[in-house]
C-alpha cells in the first residue's frame, strides 16, 4: 500500500520549466520529497486522513525561484535600518536618516539602498549633507551597489586613517565624505552585526524573501556571522530558505584547514564557491573598461583585484577543488576573470563561475560556452539601461551592449539569475529579462523562469533536486496568483504562497 501525502497541491496550473513546457494539475508531496507529479486525479488517492490539501484555483505553481548573488543580511538592515530605496532626492535620503537618527539607541545611524541615478539632482550623498543628520554619532549611507557611500565627519575623524587614499574621494583636498572599495571595507568591518542582530536581520530577510517566491539563495560571505547563524536556525527547523555560502577569498586558508570543501554541508547549509573581485562598480565609475566612461573622459576604471593576483587566487582554489565566482562588470575585468579560468584544469566540470557580465564583449561571450563558464547574472541591473539612465549616462552607445543575456543563452552559456539585492524581486528580473532594452537581448518568458529556478540551481551543484518539479526532488515551489505567460506586467504578480522542503513558509491568501 501506498503511503499518504503529507501535502497535495491541486486544481493548480504546474510547469516543469522543462522543454517542452510539461503542464499537470497537481503535485503529492511526502518527507520534504515530490513524490507524484500529474493530472489531480493521480494525486487523489494519496491524500490520508492526515494530509494538507490545499486548492490553487487554478493558480500557476512553479520550482522555487533560486536568488543566484544576494547578501542577505543587507535585506535585512534595509529592513531594520533606514531604508533609503525609496528616496527620490538628497534631502529625503536624509529625511529618512533623521528620522533613523531619532529612533534608534545604536551607536550608529545607517541607511541602504540609495540610487542617485533616479534623482533629478543625480549626485552622491556628502559629509555635509550626513553632517545635518548628527554631529556626534558616525552615520554612513550604503549606495545599492554596496561599492560607495556617504559618510558624515565623525566618521572621516574616526575612520579616514584606515581607508586607502585612492577609496577616499577628495575637493580641493578635503574627504567629500564620499568612499569607494576598499574604503567601504572599512565600513563593514566596523558596523558588521554580532550573532544577536545577525540573527534579527536574517529572520527579516528570510521572510521578505519567502514572501517573493524565493526558496534558496546563494549568499556572498565575508567576516560575518551570518553562516553561524544559518547554522543555528536551520539545527532549530527554523530556516526557511535554501543557503549556498560562497566565502570570501581571504577565508579559504580557513576553510581548507577546517576541512570544508564546495558542496559540503546538509539540504539547507552548505558551502559554496569562494569568491573574489575583479573591479568595482559602473554606478560608481569603478569597473574596469577597455574604454573610457563617457562622462569621465580620463577614467576606465580600477582593478579591486589585479589579474595577477587574481590569477593566484584562481590557481590556489581551483587546485584545492573549489569552485570560484568572481565579481566581475566591466570588459576588461571579464576577460581578466576567463583568462584565470581558462589556466584551470577542468572549468567545465568546476562549474566556475562570473558574477554580473554587465559589459561582456564578442569574444568573451564564446570563451564562456567553450570553458564552460556559469554567466550569474542580475536581469533587475536593466534598470539602469534605458535611454537616459545610468549606463547611458557613465556608457553612451555602450548601453545596448549590456547584459547580453540572448547572446548568452544562444552561445550555450549557462545563465542563472540572482538580484544582488537591488532589489531582491525575482518576478521585477524576470520582467526585465523579457523586456530588455535591447529588443536582440530580450529572453522568452521559459527562458528567464528557467534562469531563475534550474540555471540558479546549476550554478549551485543543486541541479539533481532542485529547480524542476519532479518526482524525485525537492518539495521547493512557488505559488503565482496569475500566469506570468499572459499576465500585462510580471513584476506586479503577486506570489500567494511558498513551499520549501513540503512546509509552507509563505501564505498570501489571508
Amino acid at each position: 500500500m501506498t503511503a499518504a501525502a503529507d501535502l497535495v497541491v491541486t486544481n493548480a496550473d504546474v510547469h516543469t520549466l522543462e522543454s517542452p513546457d510539461a503542464t499537470y494539475e497537481a503535485v503529492a508531496i511526502r518527507d520534504g520529497e515530490l513524490v507524484r507529479v500529474g493530472r489531480a486525479a493521480d494525486v487523489e488517492h494519496l491524500v490520508g486522513v492526515e494530509t494538507r490539501v490545499i486548492d490553487c484555483e487554478g493558480r500557476v505553481v512553479l520550482p522555487g525561484f533560486i536568488d543566484a548573488h544576494t547578501h542577505l543580511p543587507m535585506v535585512g538592515r534595509s529592513l531594520v535600518h533606514a531604508d533609503l530605496s525609496a528616496a527620490d532626492s538628497v534631502a529625503d535620503a536624509v529625511s529618512l536618516l533623521r528620522d533613523r537618527a531619532e529612533e534608534t539607541d545604536d551607536d550608529w545611524v545607517l541607511g541602504f539602498g540609495y540610487d542617485e541615478s533616479t534623482w533629478d539632482e543625480s549626485r552622491y550623498l556628502t559629509r555635509d549633507d550626513l553632517d545635518t543628520v548628527s554631529e556626534t554619532a558616525p552615520v554612513v549611507a550604503f549606495r545599492e551597489d554596496l561599492h560607495t557611500a556617504g559618510v558624515n565627519s565623525v566618521v572621516l575623524d574616526s575612520y579616514a586613517d584606515e581607508m586607502p587614499a585612492d577609496g577616499v574621494q577628495t575637493d580641493a583636498g578635503e574627504p567629500t565624505g564620499v568612499v569607494v572599495e576598499a574604503a567601504v571595507d572599512v565600513l563593514w568591518k566596523a558596523t558588521e552585526p554580532d550573532r544577536e542582530e545577525m540573527t534579527k536581520l536574517v529572520r527579516a530577510a528570510q521572510e521578505y524573501a519567502t514572501a517573493r517566491g524565493v526558496t534558496g539563495v546563494h549568499d556572498m560571505v565575508r567576516g560575518s556571522r551570518a553562516p553561524e547563524v544559518y547554522r543555528d536556525l536551520a539545527a532549530a527547523g527554523e530556516l526557511d530558505l535554501r543557503v549556498r555560502i560562497n566565502y570570501w577569498a581571504d577565508h579559504l586558508d580557513a576553510l581548507r584547514e577546517v576541512g570544508l570543501r564546495t558542496n559540503h554541508g546538509s539540504e539547507f547549509v552548505a558551502v559554496g564557491a569562494i569568491k573574489t573581485f575583479t573591479d568595482g562598480s559602473i554606478g560608481g565609475r569603478t569597473a574596469k573598461l577597455s574604454e573610457p566612461y563617457a562622462d569621465a573622459p580620463d577614467e576606465t576604471g580600477q582593478w579591486v583585484v589585479a589579474p595577477d593576483e587574481l590569477r593566484a587566487i584562481v590557481a590556489d582554489a581551483d587546485d584545492a577543488g573549489y569552485q570560484l565566482t568572481a565579481h566581475a562588470i566591466g570588459d576588461e575585468a571579464i576577460d581578466a576573470v576567463l583568462s584565470a579560468y581558462a589556466e584551470t584544469e577542468n572549468p567545465d566540470g568546476s562549474r566556475h563561475r562570473v558574477e554580473h557580465v554587465e559589459l561582456a564583449s564578442d569574444d568573451a561571450t564564446e570563451r564562456f560556452s567553450e570553458l564552460g563558464v556559469v554567466a550569474s547574472v542580475q536581469p533587475n541591473f536593466l534598470k539602469w539601461a534605458d535611454e537616459g539612465g545610468l549606463y547611458d549616462a557613465r556608457l553612451g552607445d555602450r548601453r545596448r551592449r549590456t547584459n547580453r543575456y540572448r547572446d548568452l543563452l544562444d552561445a550555450g552559456v549557462e545563465l542563472a539569475f540572482g538580484s544582488d539585492c537591488m532589489p531582491l524581486a525575482p518576478l521585477f528580473g524576470i520582467d526585465l529579462a523579457t523586456d530588455h532594452p535591447n529588443p536582440a537581448q530580450s529572453l522568452t518568458v521559459t527562458e528567464a523562469l528557467r534562469a531563475y529556478t534550474a540555471g540558479a540551481a546549476y550554478a549551485g551543484f543543486d541541479d539533481d533536486r532542485l529547480g524542476t518539479v519532479a518526482v524525485g526532488t525537492a518539495a521547493d515551489l512557488v505559488v503565482l496568483d496569475e500566469s506570468p505567460w499572459d499576465a500585462a506586467s510580471i513584476r506586479d504578480i503577486d506570489v500567494t504562497m511558498t513551499i520549501v522542503d513540503g512546509r509552507v513558509v509563505f501564505d498570501g491568501r489571508a
